[in-house]
């Protein structure tokens, strides 16, 4: 079995990483404090977006302390708070509750402060239609948060409903050949509600490679190149955080060209109301 593309990331008390990774820019660690336990580590030659999935945090990075980050129960509980790490930062959290917090990361060379993005930073909306609509939180990117600095990472939240489709029509960002394409590794880690649900993520390329995988509560799928989109197994609802990372931060997918004319129905499926 080829597992270029998926993994689960552990989910003990501390520190987890993936058990590998093939993506040449992303990197992601999960970590889990129990109330009034804390953690510290270095973000090297990283920038790191703290991104609370659920629980409440003081964050100490280098000299800035921010307070009682959080406070959203799980992922399924409203907008996140997130933390801004540069590199070359010392990191300290300290639980004020139990809390869980995803660390995405790309490497930087960007010299600036860290900061907090609070839920009201944090753009809300719809994306597609039908059986392939999906709600979405844009946490940090260029189009919704423009005046917050960083060098590569893009990360969001997308949230499928029952039986619906995300990503969909597939699209890759596979080459930078701007304003259409640009190249972007992906990764996705997912959680389910109810917690015992599952998805489906397809990946593939042009060049012929394929996967299937089920995506339960820690799963994470790793895209360093082909199209892809997820499916939410009937009477669950699949949330997945998702973070780019390329040469830039301009984001453009192009849509698998067989699948392109579906989502050409949405303003006429919107009309409908659905």
């Amino acid at each position: 079995m080829d597992y270029r593309y998926h993994c689960d990331i552990p989910a003990q008390d501390g520190l987890n990483a993936l058990p590998f990774n093939p993506c040449r820019l992303l990197g992601l660690n999960l970590l889990r404090l129990g109330a009034g336990r804390s953690w510290s580590g270095e973000s090297g030659d990283r920038e790191i977006l703290a991104v609370v999935l659920g629980g409440t945090a003081t964050f100490t990075v280098g000299g800035h302390k921010f307070a009682d980050v959080g406070g959203r129960a799980d992922v399924f509980s409203g907008k996140p708070h997130s933390v801004y790490i540069p590199a070359g930062s010392s990191v300290t959290v300290e639980a004020a509750t139990p809390v869980e917090i995803a660390l995405p990361s790309a490497p930087s060379d960007l010299d600036v402060e860290p900061y907090v993005i609070e839920p009201a930073r944090v753009a809300a909306g719809r994306w597609g239609a039908a059986n392939f609509g999906r709600t979405y939180h844009q946490i940090l990117t260029e189009i919704s948060q423009p005046d917050l600095p960083a060098r590569r990472l893009i990360v969001g939240e997308t949230y499928t409903p029952s039986g619906n489709w995300s990503t969909y029509p597939p699209h890759r960002h596979a080459f930078d050949n701007l304003p259409g394409e640009a190249q972007h590794e992906e990764m996705y880690y997912f959680r389910t509600k109810p917690g015992d649900g599952f998805g489906i993520s397809r990946v593939y390329t042009d060049e012929g490679y394929e996967e299937n995988y089920t995506a339960r509560d820690h799963a994470v799928q790793m895209m360093p190149s082909g199209y892809h989109t997820v499916v939410s197994a009937p009477g669950y609802t699949t949330y997945y955080l998702w973070f780019l990372a390329g040469t830039q931060r301009t984001q453009g997918a192009t849509e698998d060209a067989d699948l392109a004319w579906v989502g050409r129905t949405v303003p006429m499926l919107r009309d409908l109301g659905l």
